[in-house]
C-alpha cells in the first residue's frame, strides 16, 4: 500500500480527495491529513508517509513552504492547485505531477500510478529544486527542464538546447556544449511541451530551437542549417508555419 498523506486547508477538497482515492487508487492507505505547514510536518515526521497530495494555497502559508522544509527524503509529491495558467509550465519541466481542482479520478489514478513507480527513487530533491527554481524564473531562458534518462533524470537549462532528434521511441536533445542525452520521452510528448514559439518541430523526427537557426534554404519543403553547422530538413507541409515564426 502506498501511504499517503493529505495536506489541504478546505475541508470540502479533503473529502474529495478521500473519496477519489478510495475509488479510483485501491492501493493507497491514508495515514494522515493536515490542513497547514506545522501540521504536516508533524504528520510526515510522524507517519512516514511514501506520498504527498499537497495543495498550493494553504491559509495564510503556500505549499511551497513545507517544501523548503523536506530533503532528499522527501515522499513523493503531487500537487493539488487551482491554478491554470501559464505558471503551471514549471511543474511540466520540472517533471513534478499536478493536479487541477476539481481533482479527476482517472488523472489522480494515473499521477498515484506514477508516483508509485518513482517510489525510493533519489530524484525527489533535484525536481523540487528544479520546480522551485523555474518558478522564481521570469525569462524562459532561465527555467530548467527534467529530462528522464535510462539512468535517472538530468536537469538542463531551456536556453542550451539547440535541437531534438526522434530515435524509435526516444528521443535525443543536443545542448550548445556539444553534449547530447538520450531522453525516453517521445518526441510527441517534447513537442506538446515546449512552446512551439521557440521550439518547433519542422519534421516528424526534427524539433529545433528557433534562436539557433543560422539560416533557412528554399526548396520543395526546404532545409535550415543550425548554428552548429547541422543540416535540417523541413517537412514541406510545416514550411509556412515555420516561416511565420522565423519571421516574427
Amino acid at each position: 500500500m502506498l501511504r499517503t498523506l493529505l495536506v489541504d486547508d478546505e475541508p470540502d477538497c479533503l473529502d474529495v480527495l478521500r473519496y477519489v482515492l478510495k475509488t479510483h487508487c485501491p492501493g493507497t492507505e491514508i495515514v494522515g491529513e493536515a490542513d497547514n505547514v506545522e501540521s504536516a510536518l508533524r504528520c510526515i515526521v510522524r507517519c512516514n508517509p511514501d506520498l504527498l497530495l499537497l495543495d498550493i494555497s494553504l491559509k495564510n502559508e503556500s505549499g511551497f513552504d513545507l517544501l523548503k522544509h523536506l530533503d532528499a527524503a522527501a515522499p513523493q509529491l503531487i500537487f493539488v492547485t487551482a491554478w491554470d495558467n501559464h505558471a503551471l509550465r514549471a511543474f511540466k519541466y520540472s517533471a513534478v505531477d499536478y493536479l487541477l481542482k476539481p481533482v479527476d479520478g482517472e488523472e489522480l489514478r494515473a499521477a498515484v500510478e506514477r508516483a508509485a513507480k518513482r517510489t525510493g527513487e533519489k530524484a525527489v530533491a533535484g525536481k523540487l529544486d528544479a520546480l522551485m527554481s523555474n518558478l522564481g524564473a521570469l525569462q524562459l531562458a532561465q527555467q530548467k527542464m527534467a529530462v528522464p534518462t535510462m539512468n535517472g533524470l538530468s536537469f538542463i537549462y531551456l536556453s542550451n538546447v539547440r535541437r531534438l532528434e526522434a530515435r524509435g521511441s526516444c528521443t535525443t536533445i543536443f545542448l550548445d556544449s556539444g553534449e547530447s542525452i538520450v531522453t525516453t520521452r517521445s518526441i510527441k510528448e517534447y513537442e506538446d511541451l515546449l512552446p512551439a514559439t521557440i521550439f518547433y518541430r519542422v519534421h516528424n523526427s526534427h524539433i529545433i530551437n528557433v534562436n539557433k537557426v543560422r539560416k533557412y534554404q528554399k526548396g520543395r519543403g526546404g532545409y535550415l542549417l543550425m548554428e552548429d553547422g547541422t543540416p535540417i530538413e523541413v517537412a514541406q507541409r510545416r514550411r509556412e508555419d515555420f516561416l511565420q515564426i522565423l519571421l516574427k
